[in-house]
């Protein structure tokens, strides 16, 4: 079986091809160029080092959010698009899941934050039992010091958004505070690829035509639109 993974849902844009045993091929890039610029060169790209053709995958992976609505949205068309044309499954995975799922190995509680600007980050809370992770806690747009309301324990913080608020952690947490390493902080398609192939051996998969972006909160140009229609 093999996948072909992306995500956009951060600055940051990755793309896989990955298989039930290794990760054959990643490219990931870490830069504020807008990720419609790049994404399909690099899925081109990634393909041809794989000797291998959109026909020849069994299957297609994406963040699903939260994170850019620009992003996501860029991201999550190119896949759709691909999943469509192909009739292959596809499989939505939460970016926060990625971020959790990429401290593999630890029996901390994990607390992914990403960006949601505002002041805001996007949340949630996640640990490892026996193997397999599980959700403690809802994703959530919240302020930084709710982020970390009520963590009385080790815990691992991870993704863009724990360094931005590096400081007001540290000063919340103490020693409770473990900061995950630099490598983690992005979300690698590969990860995503891992996430999504167990849910193709368990038949776990998404309509391509009704998958939908996850932003958790609206749209600075919704809420606009909102303020200035009748009712």
């Amino acid at each position: 079986m093999k996948i072909l993974a992306v995500d956009t849902a951060t600055k940051s844009c990755s793309v896989a091809v990955i298989d039930e045993k290794s990760v054959i091929s990643e490219y990931t890039v870490n830069h504020k160029d807008t990720h419609s610029k790049f994404l399909m060169g690099m899925i081109r790209d990634i393909l041809d080092i794989c000797h291998l053709t959109v026909k020849d995958l069994d299957g297609f992976a994406v963040t699903i959010g939260p994170g850019s609505f620009t992003g996501l949205r860029i991201g999550l068309s190119a896949i759709k698009g691909l999943a469509l044309a192909t009739g292959k499954p596809v499989v939505g995975a939460s970016s926060l899941e990625v971020l959790a799922y990429q401290i593999s190995g630890s029996d901390k509680l994990i607390c992914p934050m990403l960006d949601a600007r505002r002041n805001e980050v996007y949340t949630a809370r996640y640990r490892f039992k026996d193997q397999k992770l599980e959700s403690e806690q809802l994703p959530l747009a919240v302020s930084p010091d709710k982020a970390i309301e009520n963590i009385n324990e080790p815990c691992i913080v991870v993704g863009d958004g724990s360094m931005l608020y590096q400081d007001l952690i540290k000063s919340t947490l103490g020693p409770m505070a473990v900061f995950a390493n630099f490598t983690q902080h992005i979300i690698r398609a590969s990860t995503v690829g891992q996430i999504a192939i167990q849910r193709f051996k368990s038949n776990d998969t998404d309509d391509a035509g009704l998958i939908e972006p996850f932003y958790i909160r609206k749209s600075d140009a919704e809420k606009n639109l909102k303020a200035i229609l009748p009712g």
